[in-house]
């Protein structure tokens, strides 16, 4: 089970305290530093204000030397594909080849307003997100020296030259996720390398993963090459006085916490863990929301982490 960190720096939270995040994760074995893509905070004054998802990862691209990056999940809305391509690939450069993009159809409807990005209706946007895919995939995967073209309903590339181009091994690994039935399964399937589950129980995410398996079956793709991971909120704490202070910091009930997310004891965040294991999958995302308690980390890297084999 690899374990990643996952941030949400539109709560409230600058460059510098992604950095320290991102250093100590790294310090301290976890498998990558991912950040949430949203310019608007939920809940709170989300103060001193939002930073740029992609320009944080371009920064902790120079900034940190062997922890993966990426986004949980980019936001389609607010990105041209070409353009999108263009600069996730540079980070992936600047990175040395540690780079993933997590790329979502896009849904918080208030930060579209507020910053006065358009906002479509659902199945327009959806339509998008597939089209968007396509492209930026197709961009990546377009052997030097050739051309890519793709006509799509919203969006239309003729003969780019399809640069820059990943650094690493196998291009730059692709995320979908989500809870949809039928259509981000299937989107999983054809163009992910990974799928994940945000914020759901383990049978649940179960019941995801084998629609995503059955949906890679339909394309005669393997389906243990994509992995399956989740997404859970993280507060554990050595004794019930730090837990309870770790709860109340991030403003959430203790019993809801260890009852949705990895969280209790050191020994009931590896239990909760290994259902996620049976259910099938082999990477977590800890959604870390205090940011400012690195002490955190160090002791799920210290007391969690090494019996998760």
């Amino acid at each position: 089970m690899q374990l990643r960190v996952f941030t949400e720096p539109q709560q409230g939270a600058t460059y510098d305290d992604l950095l320290a995040v991102a250093r100590r994760a790294e310090e301290t074995g976890f498998d990558a530093f991912f950040r949430s893509d949203h310019y608007l905070a939920m809940g709170g004054d989300g103060l001193p204000g939002p930073t740029d998802a992609w320009l944080t990862l371009a920064g902790l691209a120079r900034e940190t030397s062997t922890i993966r990056l990426g986004t949980l999940m980019t936001a389609g809305t607010f990105r041209l594909p070409g353009p999108l391509a263009i600069s996730v690939a540079q980070v992936d450069q600047m990175s040395g080849g540690r780079v993933e993009l997590g790329l979502g159809s896009g849904w918080f409807e208030a930060e579209h307003t507020a910053y006065g990005i358009p906002f479509p209706p659902l199945r327009e946007r959806f339509d998008r997100y597939a089209e968007q895919l396509a492209v930026v995939t197709g961009l990546w995967s377009t052997p030097p020296g050739e051309t890519f073209s793709f006509a799509g309903e919203h969006y239309a590339v003729v003969d780019s030259p399809a640069l820059p181009k990943p650094v690493q091994p196998g291009g730059i690994p692709v995320l979908v996720g989500g809870r949809g039935k039928e259509r981000t399964p299937a989107l999983a399937a054809r163009y992910a390398q990974e799928f994940n589950t945000p914020f759901a129980s383990a049978p649940d995410a179960a019941v995801l993963f084998e629609r995503v398996r059955e949906a890679c079956r339909a394309v005669d793709r393997d389906p243990a090459d994509l992995v399956l991971s989740s997404a859970l909120v993280l507060c554990v704490g050595a004794d019930d006085a730090q837990l309870a202070r770790r709860a109340a910091a991030i403003g959430r009930d203790v019993d809801e916490l260890v009852a949705n997310g990895v969280a209790g004891s050191p020994a009931q965040a590896v239990d909760t863990l290994g259902r996620f294991a049976e259910a099938g999958a082999t990477r977590v995302y800890l959604q870390v929301l205090d940011l400012a308690d690195l002490d955190h980390l160090d002791l799920v890297a210290e007391q969690v982490a090494p019996q998760l084999g």
